[in-house]
């Protein structure tokens, strides 16, 4: 499985988080919390995972009630889920966090009773916890149901045909998907400014060209990038790549993010496409110009059921997912993993911001 990266955010201040009572305590023990795990689970692998994850209530808590004062901006008019009572949930780690928060926030403009269940520990408690109705809805990523849940190997390049191909599988579990957003959040490499003027990279092609040279670059990554077929045997593959096996570092994700940043021993860094330490960091994302790595759009996984009772969630979402881009997640990341925001505030002030709710 990918090593979770549990270190502290780089450049955080220490004890600034603000806790609100939706959150509590848990928030301080994700800052820095870990990025998704992408493993591709086996029929038998899978089952004895989620046995676990099943005799604990899928990792479910109580929850708690959302109790927002705020009432419809662009979306949610005339409260069309006035009555409904739905549940949200995410797995643990920051953006996860934050788009469960966003998903709660615009539900209860549009006038239902929301509990919040986010940050739950894993992928496969989350998705258990959509697919048996204890939970309705969550934001999800089409390359984990893919290649995690529905066990495909290759992944579709397109992201369109990616999502379909999803949603018509999901839909005999009783899963429903609505539109994706462009959030993507999938593997890239990355430099900094210096570096990226340098060697004259914008892309992985681009890379490819300079470990070409007499004096290759350094590449930093994960142990498990190292050896995933979808990870740097597949990159090296895919784009020609010749580093040699000593400029290639293995290292935590935290130690990635600054020794890339220091550009000294890790000229690229392999990293997510939305973590928000890229942009406080000032590093130059490598563009995938072959689609070798899966995607990883974000898009709302809703419990069949709820969907059918409410079909007005629909409505409310689209709008909000459509805005969300990668550099839209990478500063809402970034206020929570860098500023020490919580997760709540931070989707509630984007929300406003942005028009869709407003506060009461």
């Amino acid at each position: 499985m990918r090593t979770p990266d549990t270190s502290p955010p780089q450049g955080a201040a220490q004890g600034r988080t603000r806790l609100g009572a939706r959150i509590s305590a848990r928030v301080s023990a994700r800052m820095g919390a870990p990025r998704r795990s992408r493993t591709v689970l086996g029929a038998g692998l899978a089952a004895a995972l989620l046995a676990p994850a099943l005799l604990s209530g899928c990792g479910l808590h109580s929850g708690s009630i959302m109790a927002d004062d705020v009432e419809p901006g662009t979306i949610g008019q005339g409260k069309p889920l006035k009555g409904a009572d739905l549940t949200v949930t995410s797995k643990e780690f920051t953006e996860q966090i934050i788009l469960g928060q966003i998903m709660g926030i615009a539900f209860q403009a549009a006038g239902a009773k929301v509990l919040d269940r986010t940050g739950i520990q894993g992928s496969i408690g989350a998705r258990e916890a959509i697919k048996s109705g204890d939970a309705d809805a969550m934001y999800e990523y089409t390359g984990t149901a893919w290649i995690t849940y529905q066990g495909n190997e290759k992944p579709i390049t397109d992201p369109h045909e990616q999502w379909l191909a999803v949603r018509d599988a999901d839909h005999k579990s009783g899963i429903e998907w609505l539109q994706p957003g462009q959030l993507n959040n999938t593997y890239t490499l990355t430099t900094n400014e210096a570096n990226a003027k340098k060697y004259g990279t914008k892309n992985l092609s681009d890379v490819a060209a300079a470990t070409k040279r007499d004096s290759p670059p350094t590449l930093c990554v994960e142990t498990e990038f190292s050896v995933r077929d979808d990870g740097l045997p597949g990159m090296r593959k895919a784009y020609g790549m010749k580093l040699p096996g000593s400029r290639v570092r293995k290292m935590d994700a935290g130690v990635i993010y600054r020794e890339v940043s220091k550009g000294s021993a890790c000229t690229f860094g392999e990293v997510t496409a939305t973590d928000g330490r890229i942009q406080a960091m000032n590093l130059v994302v490598m563009k995938d110009d072959k689609h070798f790595f899966p995607n990883y759009n974000a898009a709302p996984e809703i419990n069949g059921k709820a969907l059918k009772k409410h079909p007005e969630i629909a409505d409310v979402l689209n709008p909000i997912t459509k805005k969300l881009t990668n550099a839209v997640a990478q500063r809402l990341n970034a206020k929570v993993d860098v500023d020490g925001d919580d997760p709540h505030d931070v989707a509630l002030d984007w929300l406003v911001d942005e028009g869709f709710v407003k506060e009461g």
